[in-house]
């Protein structure tokens, strides 16, 4: 008998009877109310003390800005670590228990993310810095002179005496004392701003790569506990919500990740092969400052649409500075360059991840932009993907609990819904279809 009842008791009892009571359902209200009331007092004050609260959430995403570099790195070295585990957990298997093999599997996985992950920031920092400090320094020595040099060549076109021509000699004239007049004078002050303005940039770049490294220990926590936190997020999810809700939070997550994941690893892989071929042609076509102008290309090819426009128009500048035929040889060549990403590379690479016609992509990016700057420029596209999806899945389902199409085809300029609910379309040769011929019998038939 003892044993049955620690049996018994070892089991997770069950809360709550049949159902509330009167006096329950009472309660339950009055605190429904109450509540209510709580609420509106705290979204008030809330109001009242926006700034400060501001504040709280800046500080606070600050301290917490490591875990979210974390988070974003193992999102990116998550397809690494997969792959490594969908090859060699299957071979492990033959030789231990499938536990293990998971466990051995993953810290190679992980392993591997890691030296990519260096091995590509490394290449990046050894083949960029070099580049960038000769650019820079080659710039500020050579940029009067060129500037000089541009003037005097405009100058010297000889044009005719219109009253026009004569405007735009004055006003290059002009231009050049006043450009002058400021390089002996103001341009020490601005240097000693900027300088002003670098040694603040360089302390908060060391923070960032200082976050950025404690980021990458927090990511292989992550990396390696990611089936973890999966688990815990579906349970949280059925624990609170009602199942049909709980699944579909869970089916939004999954595709917000695919959209996200596609989107992102895709326009990454695309801008490296782009800054890649702009490397190679630039260098073919004996441009100055072509691993700079390449980065800068690779780096804003990111941002769809606006990003190679973004890239190309500094980088045409700072050639043409050098050079300005180079300058109009290098347009040439980023338009030839950015319609095979367009229309060939791109589509192969990214397909159709986000879903999004041209237009909502224009307004993504412009939205994004306003909003968030580049950041909303980057992740404004797949973000209005997702938004797009959960109002067309909501649509979707109020279209079939009406027993309509779905498809936006279906609602073209020969079709309807009479006032019963009942879709009607022509056929493409013009003849009614089925269900009008069914429709015009019942009302020839006084039905």
């Amino acid at each position: 008998m003892n044993k049955e009842e620690n049996t018994y008791y070892k089991n997770s009892p069950k809360f709550g009877r049949k159902g509330p009571s009167k006096l329950r359902q009472q309660f339950n209200r009055g605190m429904t109310y109450f509540l209510v009331i709580v609420a509106c007092i705290l979204v008030y004050f809330a109001m009242l003390r926006v700034e400060a609260i501001s504040n709280t959430l800046s500080k606070i995403l600050s301290i917490l800005k490591p875990v979210l570099y974390g988070c974003g790195i193992a999102y990116l070295l998550n397809p690494i670590v997969k792959s490594v585990d969908a090859y060699l957990v299957p071979v492990l298997e033959k030789y231990m228990k499938k536990e293990k093999a998971k466990k051995v599997s993953r810290s190679i996985g992980v392993i591997v993310a890691l030296v990519v992950l260096i091995t590509v920031v490394s290449t990046l920092i050894n083949m960029l810095i070099p580049e960038l400090i000769t650019s820079i320094r080659n710039l500020i020595f050579t940029l009067p002179a060129q500037i000089n040099q541009l003037v005097k060549e405009i100058n010297n076109i000889q044009l005719d005496d219109s009253t026009t021509t004569a405007v735009l000699k004055n006003a290059m004239n002009e231009a050049s004392a006043s450009l002058q007049k400021w390089m002996r004078t103001d341009l020490l002050d601005k240097v000693n701003e900027v300088m002003t303005h670098l040694t603040v940039g360089l302390y908060t770049l060391i923070m960032e790569m200082f976050h950025a490294v404690i980021g990458v220990i927090v990511s292989v926590y992550i990396l390696f506990g990611k089936e973890t936190f999966i688990n815990q997020s579906k349970k949280a999810a059925y624990a609170i919500f009602p199942a049909e809700r709980a699944n579909l939070l869970i089916h939004i997550a999954v595709k917000t990740n695919e959209i996200f994941g596609g989107f992102i690893i895709g326009k990454m892989i695309d801008s490296i092969i782009i800054g890649i071929l702009c490397f190679i042609g630039t260098s073919i076509l004996k441009m100055p400052y072509a691993m700079l102008v390449s980065v800068i290309v690779g780096v804003t090819n990111v941002i769809p649409f606006f990003g190679p426009y973004i890239g190309a128009i500094p980088s045409a500048v700072l050639i043409a500075l050098a050079d300005p035929m180079k300058g109009i040889y290098f347009l040439i060549f980023i338009l030839l360059l950015q319609q095979f990403d367009g229309n060939i590379l791109g589509p192969k690479i990214l397909g159709n991840s986000t879903g999004l016609s041209a237009f909502w992509v224009i307004v993504s990016i412009l939205l994004g932009g306003g909003l968030f700057g580049i950041l909303g420029m980057l992740f404004g596209v797949p973000t209005f993907a997702v938004v797009y999806y959960i109002i067309k899945l909501l649509l979707d389902n109020q279209l079939e609990k009406k027993k309509l199409p779905t498809d936006s085809d279906c609602y073209n300029g020969d079709s309807y819904v009479d006032n019963d609910g009942t879709y009607f379309q022509k056929r493409d040769d013009g003849a009614e279809t089925e269900e009008q011929k069914i429709e015009k019998n019942k009302e020839e038939k006084g039905e």
